[in-house]
């Protein structure tokens, strides 16, 4: 898992992809749920269309009150897997294209 927060870090987007298979997998895994192969982070395009979302009007995340309300969403990546994250904007739709962004080393997402 350091991998994938130090490519957060420098801005990257990655996500697991076993090669065996070549199946991505997010959430991170131990190993391929598929075939039991080796699973090692690759970069990712980090575009991506919005699945589904909600509004969060009042946060039980201590370091999210007083940022209300914000959006979060699940968001449909081409390789196949979905991420969820924050989008920075003050409107959402489904099927909206998005791209990954980093604030404070998180991967959050601003429309297209």
């Amino acid at each position: 898992m350091d991998a994938y927060w130090a490519a957060c870090a420098r801005g990257e987007l990655v996500i697991q992809r076993c090669d065996p298979c070549a199946r991505y997998i997010h959430l991170p895994a131990e190993e391929c749920p598929a075939c039991g192969g080796e699973l090692v982070f690759r970069p990712v395009s980090g575009e991506g269309t919005v699945h589904t979302y909600t509004v969060v009007h009042r946060s039980f995340v201590p370091e999210f009150r007083g940022r209300e309300p914000y959006i979060l969403a699940w968001i449909d990546l081409p390789e196949g897997v979905r991420a969820f994250g924050r989008v920075l904007a003050d409107e959402v739709a489904i099927g909206q294209r998005v791209r990954v962004t980093f604030a404070d080393d998180l991967p959050q997402w601003r429309p297209l």
